[in-house]
């Protein structure tokens, strides 16, 4: 669900008018960006009656049917009847009418972000059934891997996932004795809302307890120098240290502070009829009595017993459970934000005391699809889409809302799609779903719900009630009309896009988490679960009352029954047909109940023109304008799956008399005969008498014999007739506009060809309040998204503002100008606003600039055509693109009915591994060029992707929308995972190529030099800075590539530099921001391609000194060399393998008596086993292993020759050196693992006297364990004291001796600093055993809040498992 630009608030407490949430920065649709209104103050005379309802029913007057009243002014009851708005839509008066036909017997699929159980409301029904039937987590982002199964003990004790002992209830039956057990990081479940409260509340309990433990190490240093004045003997020096390093380890976990949350257990088992489920929630709570697993209320799933539990008091959180694939997958269900509440109160709720406040179908039941993932934000997923639709046929659903969605390039096109169409068709459920957000301009709906034919979509509608009431506004509209941000048609292909509008704005229930019951939000999100409560009420009464429910026969209702909003016929792009009223939609339906279910597709293609198929007929750009088109339509019937050939189809004939709403402008037949093989028939638009801006017309068709009926299907005609540029330079101007409150101006300019920049200004005046604008353009390119740019200006005062945007030559360009719907209301005031455009462009030869790798620069053309231009180019680099191909690649089938489509197939899953490396750590985004930004407009249903390191840590989680995350160095492994049912067109991606992005940091961007000359970069001069352009005259210059010192170090060959070129400058911005071309309203993208690397220079130089051994001492070298090889190569998994490797190091040994790099490989294999049963004999077995290396080195020559100095011109000197330093690198060895098995056996033998408390007047003393006669108490030390003659024992690869060097003596402040230093300074990714020492030092030293914080940190780190797709 993605927001194009937020111009209203996401959700935050109701202080304003807010939006629905959006999940991410640059995607859109029902969750608001804004708000907004059509306009109503337009030239009457252009008044068109269209057709919106020709079927008679009682007459209702404006103000009762849309909500639009003259002086209108609330009590009590009409302001709380605001806040949830039926009256609009008639529900209040239907359900007064009929009150056993509020949506009972109904049940509603809501498609969302998941709905919390228990929120007010949406308890029960209004005749007492269960509200909520049923919660899902469509999306795995609460699954849990409970494929480990473990007994519990003698004392009904199990070890859980996360490593902590958990005691099992002696009531819980399990007959089998399994318990499945996994483990979850709590905040993985919570919305970032909720993570955010709890954060802070967290930290508020750490600081005071980090506070009480900096006062106490603080204390002790105080009596410390108390007591010693003159600190002079080293070990009180050092003690001291220790002492002040506790202090500064306190201070700095202040700033280093990053809660990642408590982790949770989870135990699945069987009880002999259901799966159960207990969680420990134990690391949520204060008190250590509460939340422990024996103490839970155990769950099933949740569908079976509809009961739900809360993690603790403090989150107030809301979770259900459910089991999938026998035990070895548990789903958490939470929501990921208020929106899917909201929308389910909006749809059904029910308050038995205070029913002005119900949904607007109270009798309606419901199941909670989560499409919105956790993990992503609140994003909906492929994923997610499918198994929502599976579960909605799977429970018998009669109906879907969906208030998700996105702008697209193919509209009516996609998996989703297909597989909704076969929901509608086979399965007739009718699915409402929200338009958009992405108003006020044309051409804004997003899919699904704008883009779908099989699909109602909902515009949002605000009336004078809700805005004096929900809104608070001042003083209220005189009449309803369409939010400002209300998304609009036409499509892409001319199906008019909204389908009818409903109330947009809500106080409903929102979660338990929210600490409060319900809230205001506004968005088309809000406007399509009321849609869908009114069309639940319709099907309330046709169940009721006999009638077959078809999404044919409710839609055509809805269509022909609906209220006009404004008067003009455009209103009905940004309306669709009008405001929806269910009592005259179920008037129709009963009046029609026995007319065929039909839908009627309409294909529509321009004569001589086979493709594109349209639904709608569009003349947008200039030259459609210009001369009249002859347009093929074919209409055919279509009834849904299972019709009988001969009770349905046979029969079916309509003679159907077309109707223009202006037939100078559209002309068509009069009649024509229609069968279920459907009728094609050829219409004609003459465009050309029209004036320039906006005209819609309709031809429909009405049953000859059933003129009540109303049109039985309509073909949208829009036109967009656009004003050509004429003048020199090319300025267009509009002046003195006048606006009121929810104004919209639409201009529609020809773009000129040459022009790919606009500097508008717009000047505002006239006004005493603030004022709120909305400006939009809007521009169609075929095969992409609609080509949008959108900004909100806030005027406080008379005033102007400059703004620059990119635009197309050659095509239509929509300018629309809003002001915001409640901007200025109760002002009487109206606002002139001038505003000019001013189009800008240099055209170039080349759009796309590459460069190949050569040292040639490119040559550039560039010219003007339409006045003069300052030639002033800018091009970097900064980002670097390496492609990959997988490693691995697995395909299987997925086991659970949840993945079972409607169809019988089963869905398959293919998950494939890239493998990757950083040198430093970098910003990084993963990129697949034939999936990334399409999520309904994609054939392929699911493209989730992970990053891991070797330490299965994620760093970052993405789908169609990838993340740029920042990485440290390391080795990642990156996990894709891809879902169809189809085998065939997974078997191709298996080797799918994948882009690494590394994002270019400030002085790593690679700023590109231009030059006059050829020969320019090479010899460095003729440098091209800038010129003036004039019409007519072309200008040529180079661009040079980069130098070789620029392009980034460990750059593959092959990859690719990635940047921007601009080529003009704008007229209003500063001289350093001129020179950033991504900042550039037109840029164009430039790359690089890094050529192979040098052949090294000094490669091949010089020659081998003569060598003085003989052949058959060579021969004799290689083949020992070849022996241990050989030997180190062999596993030693089982006992008969560790007695092999045994005889074989015997033999060697005897046969290369003292030979140091034998003894160093026996060293290893001694370190290398795993099974190891008796830990104190195989440490003493590694302490003689490292003796025999330690004793074959004759220490003193060593060091004499480490010490020598050589020449590196002496390549036989220079070879004894290395070879030195890799013997000082086996000794150092040797003394490090001899010195951590003497540190191990000291610590099983549990014989090592308590450490020193760090207190004055405290001698240290030397603690070196003695285990038996043969271990001196000093080995230790004199093992450290060693080691510390060859190498640094502060080096992360040596510095875990010192830490325990430290503990030994007491010194736990010093020995965790000295940890800290090792962990920070080390450039690998982490290891376990420094964390696993670091909170045994926390442990002892008895700091426990910074041991639980770093228990947390280590299932962050360290997970078992990657987390389940």
């Amino acid at each position: 669900m993605q927001n194009t630009l937020l111009k209203e608030s996401c959700w935050t407490p109701p202080v304003h008018a807010l939006s629905c949430l959006l999940s991410r920065p640059q995607r859109n649709l029902t969750n608001n960006k804004r708000n907004s209104c059509s306009s109503t103050d337009r030239n009457c005379s252009r008044f068109r009656a269209m057709p919106c309802s020709s079927f008679s029913t009682s007459s209702t007057t404006c103000g009762d049917g849309n909500g639009s009243l003259v002086n209108f002014k609330l009590n009590e009851s009409t302001f709380l009847a605001s806040l949830m708005p039926k009256k609009e839509i008639a529900a209040d008066r239907f359900i007064e009418s009929f009150p056993h036909y509020d949506g009972r017997g109904v049940l509603i699929a809501i498609f969302d972000s998941g709905v919390d159980p228990a929120a007010d409301g949406l308890q029960v029904t209004s005749d007492g059934k269960p509200k909520i039937l049923d919660v899902l987590d469509c999306t795995g982002s609460g699954d849990i891997d409970t494929s480990k199964v473990v007994k519990a003990d003698a004392d009904g004790c199990i070890l859980g996932a996360s490593g902590a002992s958990l005691f099992i209830n002696s009531s819980w039956k399990n007959p089998s004795g399994e318990w499945h057990v996994g483990c979850k990081l709590v905040y993985e479940l919570f919305t970032n809302t909720l993570t955010s409260r709890l954060k802070k509340e967290r930290k508020k309990k750490w600081d005071e307890r980090n506070q009480e433990e900096i006062a106490k190490a603080v204390k002790q240093l105080e009596e410390f120098d108390k007591k010693h004045t003159r600190v002079e003997d080293a070990n009180l020096k050092r003690t001291r240290e220790d002492l002040q390093n506790r202090i500064d380890i306190l201070r700095k976990q202040v700033e280093s502070y990053d809660d990642k949350g408590p982790i949770i257990d989870a135990v699945v088992w069987h009880d002999g009829e259901v799966w159960r489920v207990a969680v420990d929630t134990q690391s949520l709570e204060d008190d250590p009595d509460c939340g422990k697993l024996a103490d839970f209320a155990p769950l099933t799933n949740y569908r079976t017993e509809r009961k739900f539990g809360v993690f603790s008091k403090l989150d107030a959180c809301t979770f259900v459970t459910n089991v999938y694939g026998e035990g070895k997958v548990l789903s958490i269900v939470t929501d990921c934000s208020p929106h899917g509440t909201h929308v389910a109160g909006i749809a059904t709720a029910f308050h038995p005391k205070e029913p002005l406040l119900n949904g607007v179908a109270p009798g309606a039941q419901l199941i909670s699809c989560k499409i919105g993932d956790s993990r992503l934000g609140s994003m909906e997923t492929g994923t997610g889409l499918t198994r929502a639709l599976i579960a909605a046929v799977e429970h018998k659903c009669d109906l879907i809302n969906m208030s998700y969605g996105e702008p697209i390039l193919l509209p009516d096109y996609g998996r989703f799609v297909d597989l909704v169409n076969e929901v509608v068709n086979k399965h007739r459920l009718i699915f409402v779903s929200s338009a958009g957000n992405s108003g006020p301009a044309l051409s804004t709906v997003g899919a699904p719900g704008g883009t779908s034919s099989s699909i109602i979509g909902v515009g949002a509608y605000v009336s004078p009630a809700m805005a004096a009431g929900a809104h608070a506004v001042v003083e209220p509209p005189s009449e309803g009309l369409e939010y400002t941000w209300s998304s609009r048609g036409p499509t892409a292909d001319g199906d008019l896009g909204v389908c009818i509008s409903a109330p947009g704005g809500a106080v409903a229930p929102v979660p338990k988490w929210t600490l409060q019951g319900r809230m205001l939000m506004n968005g088309t999100s809000m406007a399509s679960p009321s849609a869908c409560g009114g069309v639940a009420l319709l099907i309330s009464a046709m169940k009721a009352e006999g009638i077959p429910v078809s999404p044919y026969s409710v839609r055509k209702a809805l269509e022909n029954t609906s209220v006009p909003v404004g008067g003009l016929p455009e209103d009905k792009l940004s309306t669709g047909q009008g405001l929806m009223q269910v009592d005259k939609a179920h008037e129709y339906i009963k009046q029609s109940q026995n007319v065929p279910c039909v839908w009627y597709q309409i294909k529509i293609n321009q004569s001589g023109k086979p493709t594109p198929t349209s639904r709608g007929i569009y003349l947008r750009e200039a030259s459609t304008c210009k001369q009249s088109t002859e347009w093929t339509v074919q209409v055919e019937p279509k009834f849904h799956e299972g019709a009988s050939n001969l009770e349905d189809l046979v029969p079916f004939e309509e003679c159907i008399e077309l109707h223009s709403t202006e037939k100078s402008v559209v002309r068509a037949p009069d009649y024509v005969l229609l069968t279920h093989n459907g009728r094609s028939f050829n219409i004609v638009v003459d465009p050309t008498t029209l004036s320039d801006g906006l005209h819609y017309y309709e031809l429909y068709g009405v049953d000859c014999k059933a003129p009540w009926r109303g049109p039985l299907f309509r073909i949208p005609v829009t036109i967009t007739k656009p004003m050509a540029v004429m003048t020199r330079p090319p300025i267009i101007s509009f002046s003195k506009m006048s606006f009121k409150p929810g104004q919209i101006e639409r201009k529609y300019i020809e773009v000129p060809v040459g022009a790919s920049w606009v500097e508008a200004t717009m000047r505002i005046s006239g006004f005493d309040t603030a004022r709120r604008f909305f400006v939009d353009t809007v521009q169609l390119c075929p095969l992409q998204r609609p080509s949008k740019w959108e900004s909100v200006f806030s005027f406080s005062s008379p005033t102007t503002k400059s703004f620059a945007f990119p635009v197309v030559g050659g095509l239509t360009m929509e300018l629309a100008i809003a002001q915001f719907w409640s901007s200025g209301i109760g002002s009487h005031d109206t606002t002139i606003v001038d505003f000019e455009v001013v189009f800008h462009g240099i055209g170039i030869n080349k759009e796309e600039v590459a460069l190949d790798g050569s040292a040639a620069p490119i040559r550039i053309d560039a010219e003007t055509l339409l006045a003069s231009e300052k030639l002033a180019p800018a091009a970097n680099l900064n980002k670097i693109r390496v492609s990959y191909r997988p490693v691995e690649a697995k395909l299987s089938a997925l086991p659970t009915n949840r993945d079972k489509l409607p169809s019988g197939k089963q869905i398959l899953a293919l998950t494939i591994i890239y493998k990757f490396k950083l040198e430093d750590g970098a910003e990084v985004k993963p990129y697949i060029p034939l999936l990334n930004n399409r999520i309904y407009d994609t054939k392929f249903e699911s493209q989730f992707y992970m990053i891991s390191d070797t330490n299965k840590r994620v760093y970052s989680m993405g789908d169609v929308y990838p993340n740029s995350s920042k990485l440290p160095k390391g080795d990642y492994n990156l996990h894709l995972y891809l879902r169809h049912d189809n085998m065939q067109y997974l078997e191709k991606m298996k080797q799918l190529v994948l882009f690494i992005e590394k994002k270019l940091e400030g002085k790593d961007v690679i700023q590109l030099s231009f030059f006059s000359q050829p020969d320019g970069p090479l010899m460095g001069n003729g440098s091209f800075k800038s010129t003036v352009l004039v019409p007519g005259k072309r200008e040529a210059f180079y661009l040079g590539p980069p130098s070789e010192d620029k392009i980034p170090k460990n750059s593959p060959p092959g990859s690719l530099l990635v940047g921007a070129i601009s080529y003009g400058k704008l007229s209003f911005v500063g001289q350093e921001e001129g020179k950033n071309p991504q900042k550039n309203p037109a840029s164009y993208r430039i790359t690089y391609i890094v050529p192979p690397n040098k052949i090294d220079e000094d490669m091949g130089k010089g020659s081998s000194p003569t060598c003085k051994k003989s052949v058959f001492e060579r021969v004799e070298e290689e083949v020992r060399d070849a022996k241990i090889k050989v030997f180190g190569s062999l596993k030693q998994d089982t006992d008969e393998e560790v007695l092999e490797w045994k005889k074989f190091s015997v033999s060697l040994n005897s046969e290369y008596p003292k030979y140091t790099p034998l003894l160093a490989k026996i060293l290893e294999g001694v370190l290398s086993r795993s099974n190891v049963g008796d830990k104190i004999h195989h440490n003493r077995e590694v302490i003689d292993a490292a003796n025999e290396v330690i004793d074959s080195i004759d220490r003193e020559e060593l060091a004499k020759s480490i010490s020598l100095k050589s020449d590196p011109e002496d390549e036989e000197t220079e070879k004894n050196k290395k070879k030195m330093e890799t013997t000082r690198d086996q000794l150092a060895e040797a003394l490090y693992q001899k010195g951590l098995a003497l540190a191990e056996i000291d610590s099983l033998q549990d014989e090592k006297p308590s450490t020193l408390a760090a207190t004055e007047g405290t001698k240290d003393v030397d603690r070196s364990y003695v285990p038996d006669s043969s271990i001196q108490p000093d080995l230790f030390e004199e093992n450290f004291k060693e080691l510390k003659k060859w190498v640094d024992v502060r080096s992360s690869k040596y510095g875990t001796l010192l830490v325990l060097h430290e503990k030994r003596h007491g010194r736990l402040g010093t020995a965790l600093k000295v940890l800290n230093d090792i962990i920070q300074d080390n450039g690998e990714p982490p290891k376990k055993k420094f964390y696993e020492l670091k909170l045994s030092l926390l442990d002892d030293i008895g700091w426990s809040h910074l041991a639980t914080y770093e228990r947390e940190w280590l299932h962050v780190r360290f997970p078992t498992s990657l987390p389940l797709f």
